[in-house]
């Protein structure tokens, strides 16, 4: 009787013990540590576009951008300028017959990044700049005559990097428009947002 006792008592310890290890398996594990968070900068990046005319400023066109260092930004502002487009067959000679409408985008569209600070404080600066406007009537023709009603549409591109630190402001680029003559400055300030 005592080895059958021994018996159960066994199989009832094997049993017990058998329970508290599927118990400690069905426990989850416990959540890993999250990371401490990284430093985060925020920046200001201001960025005009001035137009022109010899020594005369025309127009100075500020554009801010908010953006945290090792980041993008993006800015997209603009229209769509209907264009009447003309066709080839007219039932009348001489008259041109009015076709469909098409839509011209026009405006400022501003991408940037920005590294993570430099051992000195300055940051890089990736910078794309695409802007497009109406000229209106100008002159279009090779005799230079304006060509009324017939809009003109100007762009301007520029792309690159610059180094700058915080408050400092630095010329981005500098253009001459062939046809109007006038001169596209793009000046950049970087600003630690405190």
């Amino acid at each position: 009787m005592t080895k059958h006792l021994q018996t159960i008592a066994l199989v009832f310890a094997f049993a017990l013990a058998s329970s508290v290890i599927v118990r400690t398996q069905d426990k989850p594990a416990p959540p890993a540590p999250k990371p401490a968070p990284a430093n985060v900068t925020p920046l200001k990046v201001s960025v005009v576009v001035a137009r022109f005319q010899g020594e005369k400023k025309l127009s100075s066109l500020p554009y801010t951008l908010s953006v945290n260092a090792g980041s993008h930004a993006t800015l997209r502002m603009g229209a769509k300028v209907p264009v009447m487009m003309i066709t080839a067959k007219s039932p009348v000679e001489g008259v041109p017959m009015v076709g469909p409408i098409q839509y011209q985008d026009v405006g400022t569209s501003i991408d940037c990044s920005v590294s993570t600070a430099q051992d000195d404080g300055r940051f890089k600066l990736e910078i794309t700049i695409d802007d497009s406007s109406v000229y209106g009537d100008t002159p279009t023709t090779t005799d230079n005559k304006p060509a009324a009603g017939n809009p003109s549409f100007r762009s301007f591109r520029a792309s690159d990097s610059m180094v700058l630190r915080d408050g400092q402001t630095a010329q981005f680029t500098t253009a001459t428009d062939k046809v109007s003559g006038e001169i596209v400055k793009v000046d950049v300030t970087l600003t630690v947002v405190k």
